[in-house]
């Protein structure tokens, strides 16, 4: 589900499934919402989501909505802050849990492409695929993510060649870009193809150029 800390684990960054029809308790309307529009989102057919059809899933009334998120684009800035805390959290075990910079890289490419495999839906919000048409402020939030995200794995490349890991030659900024380019270009391909080819498939050779 969406929970309050997402970032225990990678396994807990996945959403959940289908909303039940139990009355819920309060505060829990807000957390369907979301669930709900995540759901919508991972299905290989769907387009711009409307609050209509997103009411209409929860068999609630449009003025429901509005009572928990005063816009749609509240309501993707909800999923927008999920998939900060889970993948921010994760990469922060990361660094924390592993001293080799470039083994940490590696893992940041594996979390995050195994982040977008378990949330197929929030993978056409990371690609900006669900942003088309919405507030202009949602692409921007989400290419600061990317920033933050291509930030975390420049420290990496950087500690690298500190350490003597890599050569002095390379280039942190370069090697970050291309990780980074290559995990959207992942997500990308499991949006664009109905959510059948896994960002994880045949991985070793392309992470041994990426991230050794």
């Amino acid at each position: 589900m969406l929970p309050d800390d997402p970032s225990t684990t990678a396994d807990s960054a996945a959403a959940p499934g289908p909303v039940g029809r139990t009355r819920p308790k309060p505060g829990e309307r807000r957390l369907q919402i979301l669930q709900m529009l995540a759901t919508m989102l991972q299905e290989p057919k769907a387009e711009r989501v409307t609050t209509a059809a997103l009411a209409a899933r929860l068999e609630v009334s449009e003025a429901a909505l509005y009572r928990h998120f005063a816009s749609k684009a509240q309501m993707f800035e909800g999923l927008i802050e999920f998939i900060e805390h889970s993948l921010f959290g994760l990469i922060n075990q990361i660094t924390a849990q592993e001293d080799d910079p470039l083994r940490q890289a590696r893992a940041i490419v594996l979390m995050l492409l195994g982040f977008a495999e378990r949330n197929p839906g929030m993978t056409r919000v990371l690609i900006g695929d669900a942003l088309v048409n919405e507030h202009d402020r949602l692409q921007v939030r989400i290419n600061q993510l990317l920033d933050r995200i291509e930030a975390s794995l420049r420290q990496c490349f950087r500690g690298a060649v500190d350490r003597g890991l890599m050569p002095a030659s390379e280039a942190p900024a370069g090697r970050a870009d291309a990780a980074l380019s290559y995990v959207i270009g992942r997500w990308v391909r499991f949006a664009k193809t109905g959510f059948k080819r896994v960002p994880g498939e045949d991985l070793e050779v392309q992470l041994r150029r990426l991230v050794a």
